[in-house]
C-alpha cells in the first residue's frame, strides 16, 4: 500500500485513537502474555502504560505494530480494524523502540528517507527537513548516526517514527538509561508533539515520568489490566497521608493520646503520623498534639503518589491471580 493513498491522519476523526476488546496473546510455550485485555485510548490523549517487567507491555506494543499476531480479540487503531485493514492500521501508528536500532553508517537525512520509502511515502510528500528541524537535528542532518550523542540518537528514533505522519506515536521506554538533563529534553519534545494533536502512548518504568506527563494511565500486570483512569483520579484512590511533626520538646516515647493516630517517634523530637484523609484531618492531629502540652516547631506532609498506587495494585492483582490458579487446581 502506498501510505499517501490513505493517510490515517487525514481520515475523519474518530473518538478513540486505539480501542482494544478481549485481546488475548498466548505464545507457543503456553505463556499467556495478555488475557481478556480491554483498553481504550482517547484521541489526542497523553496515555501512560505502566507495569513491571514481564507484565505484557511489550507484547501489547508488538501486537499494535504488527510484529506479533494476536491469539484472539478485536483491535482498532484510528478506526481501522487490525484484521480487516492491517496496512491502514499500522500506517496510523509510529513506534519508537527502546533499543537504539539505527544504522550507524546512515546520516539522519538518509535514515529518514529510507524509512519514508518503507512506508511508501512519495518523494514529493516527504517531510524530512521539517522533521529534522522539529527534532533539533537539522545541523546534524549529514553526520553519520554513529557520531551522534545518545540524546540525538533518541531524537532520531522519534523522527523515524514520524516520517509517515502517524496520528498515534508509541514510545517504549524512551528515557531508559538516559541522564536527567536528556530526560527533561525528551519530556519537552514529547509534550510539544502531543500539544500539536498527536496521541501519545508512553510505556515507562519511571513513575515520576508518567505522573508528570500523562493525563491518563493504565496499569498492567501479568497480562491483565488492573487499573485505568485519569492520573488525578488514580492518585485520589490512595486514601493515605503521612505527616512529620517536629516538636520543641524532646520525647522518650509517643504520648498515649497520640497512639490512635498510628504515631511513631523518631527520637528525640519528630512524630511520624500515618492516617487516612477520609477519616482524619490534619487539624485533628494537631489539636491532639496541642492538648498533650507539646509545641509544634515544624511539620511536613506527604500524600500517596503513583508509586504507592502502582505497588498496591500490582501486588493485589498478583495475589488474586495466584489464588485463581490455586482454585482451578
Amino acid at each position: 500500500m502506498n501510505a499517501s493513498s490513505k493517510n490515517p491522519a487525514a481520515t475523519p476523526p474518530c473518538e478513540n485513537a486505539i480501542a482494544i476488546r478481549g485481546l488475548e496473546k498466548t505464545y507457543g510455550d503456553g505463556v499467556h502474555a495478555l488475557e481478556a485485555f480491554d483498553l481504550t485510548i482517547p484521541r489526542g490523549s497523553f496515555f501512560g502504560l505502566l507495569g513491571p517487567n514481564g507484565a505484557g507491555k511489550s507484547t501489547l506494543i508488538n501486537v499494535l505494530a504488527g510484529l506479533a499476531i494476536k491469539t484472539a480479540g478485536d483491535v482498532k487503531i484510528w478506526g481501522f480494524d487490525l484484521d480487516r485493514a492491517p496496512r491502514h492500521a499500522r500506517a496510523a501508528i509510529g513506534v519508537v523502540p527502546q533499543e537504539l536500532n539505527i544504522d550507524p553508517f546512515l546520516t539522519p537525512r538518509e535514515a529518514l528517507e529510507v524509512q519514508a520509502g518503507f512506508y511508501g511515502v512519495p518523494k514529493k510528500a516527504r517531510r524530512t527537513d521539517e522533521i529534522l528541524r522539529a527534532l533539533h537535528l537539522a545541523d546534524k542532518a549529514e553526520a553519520y548516526a554513529r557520531a551522534l550523542s545518545g540524546g540525538m540518537q533518541r531524537r532520531l528514533l522519534i523522527a523515524k517514527a514520524m516520517v509517515h505522519s502517524p496520528p498515534i506515536l508509541v514510545l517504549d521506554e524512551p528515557t531508559a538509561g538516559v541522564d536527567v538533563e536528556l530526560r527533561q529534553q525528551l519530556w519537552e519534545l514529547i509534550r510539544a508533539l502531543n500539544a500539536k494533536g498527536t496521541t501519545v502512548l508512553l510505556t515507562t518504568h519511571y513513575l515520576e515520568e508518567a505522573e508528570q506527563l500523562c493525563d491518563r494511565i493504565a496499569i498492567i500486570n501479568q497480562g491483565q489490566l488492573v487499573a485505568c483512569d485519569q492520573t488525578e483520579a488514580l492518585l485520589r484512590r490512595m486514601d493515605k497521608r503521612e505527616m512529620l511533626v517536629t516538636l520543641a520538646e524532646d520525647l522518650s516515647e509517643v504520648p498515649a493520646a497520640l497512639k490512635r493516630f498510628q504515631a511513631s517517634l523518631q527520637p528525640p523530637r519528630v512524630l511520624h503520623f500515618k492516617f487516612r484523609t477520609s477519616e482524619t484531618g490534619i487539624g485533628d492531629i494537631l489539636n491532639a498534639v496541642h492538648e498533650t502540652g507539646l509545641t509544634v516547631s515544624d511539620l511536613t506532609t506527604r500524600e500517596s503518589d503513583l508509586q504507592d498506587l502502582f505497588l498496591q495494585l500490582t501486588r493485589s492483582a498478583a495475589i488474586g491471580k495466584k489464588a485463581g490458579r490455586v482454585a482451578k487446581a
